[in-house]
């Protein structure tokens, strides 16, 4: 396949992978990789935009509780992906990956606010543009924001990064024998609840407006330009 089959790609990063080999906060040498990961499908022609998740940090659905309310622990989640995405922008741009940090939430002293004509002025001056804070709002994940944010900003498709390299039929950790799935209807991703990769409304917004997912495990040499290729995990669509 060609490499330059997608114009514009979203990347989606949990906090877990931003932490790599330590438990919580940022692995600053795995990042330094992603980021030369990332600059082979820049340099291929593809325009890169990554939603941050905040689960290095803080995760709202387990912070809500014991006298927090979940619109306060969903917003402390979304400031944990400021963090990461300052972070990331900053490494990026140390290895000569041109990286701009916009937000969801404001915070003018610390990102600047991301507005559809920024992003779109970024990626087109050859930046990876990196989006913290979500959607802004609580209860949706930062797959959903994903999702929604590649709808908005027209990317073809969304390379949702895991740890496994695709989809299986069951659990691959438990059962030896799982199959991978190379290609998979969203009508079976959403409806089979052994196929826990992204969650459902994130899914649900992607068959809505056929966009497709691609679920890869983005930790292998290559497989962030393979995936931006269409060449990797498994094809959501």
């Amino acid at each position: 396949m060609d490499a330059h089959i997608y114009k514009r790609v979203l990347l989606k990063l949990s906090g877990e992978q931003l932490a790599g080999k330590f438990e919580g906060g940022i692995d600053s040498d795995l990042v330094s990789w992603l980021g030369k990961e990332v600059k082979k499908v820049v340099d291929a022609g593809t325009q890169v935009v990554i939603m941050v998740g905040g689960g290095n940090y803080a995760r709202g659905a387990q912070l809500a509780g014991h006298g927090i309310g979940r619109v306060t622990a969903d917003n402390i989640g979304m400031l944990a992906t400021m963090m990461n995405a300052l972070a990331v922008a900053d490494i990026f741009n140390n290895e000569d990956v041109s990286a701009r940090a916009l937000t969801n939430i404001t915070a003018d002293q610390v990102a600047d606010k991301f507005t559809h004509r920024r992003a779109i002025s970024d990626l087109g001056k050859g930046h990876v543009v990196i989006v913290a804070g979500g959607i802004g709002r609580p209860y949706l994940t930062t797959d959903t924001a994903a999702v929604s944010l590649a709808l908005e900003l027209e990317c073809e498709v969304v390379l949702k990064a895991t740890k496994v390299d695709g989809v299986y039929d069951k659990d691959p950790e438990q059962f030896p024998d799982a199959a991978k799935l190379h290609t998979i209807s969203f009508q079976e991703a959403v409806s089979n609840d052994a196929i826990k990769v992204m969650d459902k409304a994130a899914m649900g917004l992607a068959m809505e407006h056929n966009l497709p997912i691609i679920v890869f495990d983005a930790l292998q040499d290559g497989s962030i330009a393979n995936a931006a290729a269409g060449n990797a995990g498994t094809t959501i669509s």
